[in-house]
């Protein structure tokens, strides 16, 4: 593993290998791909971290931060849409149901802190511009996007690319629920619930080091 990487980062990598090792022991023992797709989502959800590292290290606001940004907030949704992966869970003999939903679990993990940290990175980038409220309000407006792509991720079936290879559906999709609010009720109520669930979340972990601040670390 790179000493290079920040210690989050080493532990995503080791939390990852950890959801590969069962997903690949349970194909072994099953031959059974039943999961698979927790490759491809995870490898999505990697995107935004990558393209927020990079912005980190950019100084200023300038074309090739813009598109970083730009990039970010598209795949963004990608990393927390792993937890509603959650539906697919159910008990499949004879693989045991404890194993089962300990890979459902540690890949939900996996996708939401993935999430997490590149907003860090982003918030990190964007606090050189903006005050607090306005971060604030930038990290809400980032919450409630990536939900509501989530939604149509879930739900609709859209995928990140599709806002290039198809915006003529999503637009049409989008207007008919922003301007017909009230007959897409579950819509806003998933979406609106989901980012209050990812802001706390978001906003919990941000408080993690001033509550321990003063306790000894543990070196890994």
């Amino acid at each position: 593993m790179s000493k290079n990487l920040p210690p989050v980062e080493k532990m995503l990598v080791i939390s990852i290998g950890f959801t590969m090792a069962l997903l690949f022991a349970r194909i072994i023992y099953t031959s059974d791909i039943m999961y698979g797709f927790y490759v491809w989502n995870t490898f999505l959800a990697t995107v935004p971290l990558l393209l927020s590292r990079q912005l980190k290290k950019m100084e200023k606001i300038n074309r090739k931060s813009i598109l970083l940004l730009c990039g970010w907030l598209l795949f963004f949704q990608n990393a927390p849409y792993i937890i509603t992966d959650i539906f697919h869970f159910e008990e499949r003999q004879p693989v045991p149901y404890w194993f089962d939903l300990v890979l459902v679990m540690s890949a939900a993990w996996n996708g939401l802190m993935l999430g997490i940290v590149s907003l860090m990175y982003v918030e990190n980038f964007l606090s050189k511009y903006f005050k607090n409220f306005g971060l604030v309000i930038i990290i809400f407006a980032s919450m409630l996007l990536c939900s509501y792509g989530i939604y149509l991720g879930r739900f609709l079936r859209f995928n990140s690319w599709d806002i290039v290879t198809s915006p003529e559906n999503i637009l049409k999709t989008t207007t008919g629920h922003i301007f017909n609010p009230f007959q897409h009720i579950q819509t806003w109520a998933f979406t609106f619930s989901f980012t209050i669930l990812l802001c706390l979340v978001y906003f919990t972990v941000k408080k993690l080091p001033e509550t321990f601040r003063s306790e000894t670390p543990v070196k890994i």
